[in-house]
């Protein structure tokens, strides 16, 4: 099974997968938000956090690659009375803009290729932009409560570092929290955040 495949399997029963609540990490960057702008909300799956973005006033990207998420995150943004633009991408092909977003968002986004994500997220931000990311670290595999399995997919602070440690105002945060997105993060769980600006 493809990795497509099974994703495809996950989001497609009726509900939402984790949630239609944002991610509580980003609830708590309000502040740091630019009133308008431009915003990319990488792997957004079914745009939970994509629709609470535009409900802060900016003009969402939400991309991933499945087309049943997709679909969901259309739904949920117009339940909410805003809009977002979807598109469909695999990020180990899609060739990112240059400087095209005042934010980038990536949300437990674990892609095996992490470097390519990271470049693409460089080339992708604007100068002055807000980047935000938060993650599961090697820790993670204790608990098991969300995530991959696989440690190649899991970020810790010297790869993020390397990836943004040239960014300002660059903040790495490791804890331990209780959370709770629908069916599909649940319990402790070991996280990874970072918040800098381009």
């Amino acid at each position: 099974m493809s990795e497509l495949q099974r994703w495809e399997g996950r989001y497609a029963p009726d509900g939402y997968l984790f949630g239609t609540a944002p991610n509580a990490f980003l609830v708590r960057q309000k502040s740091r938000l630019p009133k308008r702008g431009r915003a990319l909300s990488v792997a957004d799956g079914e745009g939970r956090n994509g629709v609470w973005l535009a409900e802060q006033g900016l003009d969402v990207v939400s991309m991933d690659f499945s087309p049943a998420a997709q679909a969901k995150a259309r739904a949920l943004a117009a339940s909410r009375g805003v809009t977002i633009a979807t598109e469909q991408v695999d990020l180990s092909t899609w060739t990112w803009p240059v400087e095209a977003f005042d934010v980038i968002v990536v949300i437990f986004a674990q892609p095996l290729n992490r470097e390519r994500l990271f470049a693409g997220i460089r080339q992708a931000l604007k100068p002055g932009g807000l980047l935000l990311i938060e993650g599961y670290p090697p820790k993670q595999l204790e608990y098991g409560t969300g995530g991959p399995d696989d440690v190649a997919r899991l970020y810790t602070r010297a790869q993020l570092e390397a990836g943004f440690g040239d960014f300002t105002h660059v903040e790495i945060s490791e804890y331990d929290a209780e959370i709770y997105e629908g069916e599909g993060h649940g319990g402790m769980s070991a996280l990874i955040d970072l918040v800098a600006t381009k």
